[in-house]
């Protein structure tokens, strides 16, 4: 594994490749990162990771700050896995090499779920992404479903400027059903269980509204049993067809989505 830590590394470095995949990832490597550089494996020749905390996607300063990062332990694990070629580990100054201020702007049908609560958010998100998919020049892109919604985002703000493709992979749990996050580390045994609890019950939740005619009075209940046994703040809770993002009242072709704090700790999911 080489590891890139300029630009002018990284340019030469991938000259010679037209057939890369991207893992964009901002560090504390867990088993859902490895399993998106599995499948970049397995359909592209060369695979490159890149670890780069981007402050401008953070709507809370304390959130970034906050942010885990531990470089050291990351390149221990993605070495062991044999399975990156390249580590892309950039300044803000290779990623932002200009002053040019972005004009992106999330329209107004796009403002739900964590685009409703997080203003800026998805803005610095596909800035960033726009970046790094310009430097890089990827092949394919390989992103995970637990963040369906950047996912969804990032494929159709970019499928018209590069020829890059953007892969959705599967969301990758924990033996408690929770989905693994960087996030995840914030949590006590406590929280955890929490989540836990959380995750199973709107799987569970999902199959029932499968007869259910009232599914937004079902959910709003749900919210507030849940924040009543739990103790915890649910953000939203909303059945979203996968297609288009919009709310959805059949299950078919949609998902569970939610957002939630356990002890200011917030965490996503769909289900």
């Amino acid at each position: 594994m080489k590891i890139l830590l300029n630009n002018n590394s990284l340019f030469r470095a991938l000259r010679p490749y037209n057939d890369v995949g991207f893992v964009p990832t901002m560090g504390s490597i867990h088993e859902g990162h490895l399993s998106l550089i599995e499948r970049s494996n397995r359909s592209c020749k060369k695979t490159i990771v890149s670890i780069f905390v981007n402050p401008k996607q953070f709507n809370n300063k304390k959130d970034f700050k906050n942010y885990p990062t531990n470089i050291k332990e990351d390149i221990k694990i993605l070495k062991k896995t044999k399975k990156v070629d390249f580590l892309y580990i950039p300044k803000f100054k290779d990623v932002y090499n200009n002053n040019k201020k972005s004009n992106i702007k999330i329209t107004k049908k796009n403002k739900i779920l964590c685009a409703k609560f997080r203003k800026g958010h998805f803005e610095g998100v596909l800035d960033v992404m726009e970046r790094l998919t310009n430097l890089v020049n990827p092949k394919k892109i390989f992103m995970g479903k637990k963040d369906y919604q950047q996912y969804f985002l990032i494929k159709n703000y970019l499928k018209n400027k590069y020829k890059t493709s953007i892969i959705p992979c599967r969301t990758i749990r924990n033996k408690s059903k929770i989905a693994l996050s960087s996030r995840n580390n914030h949590l006590d045994l406590n929280g955890i269980k929490k989540a836990s609890f959380l995750s199973k019950s709107l799987i569970k939740l999902k199959k029932k509204l499968k007869n259910s005619k009232k599914i937004k009075q079902n959910l709003n209940t749900q919210i507030k049993n849940f924040e009543k046994l739990l103790k915890i703040k649910i953000e939203y809770l909303e059945l979203i067809s996968i297609k288009n993002l919009k709310i959805s009242n059949t299950v078919r072709g949609s998902r569970l989505f939610v957002a939630y704090y356990i002890d200011n700790v917030r965490l996503i999911d769909n289900f």
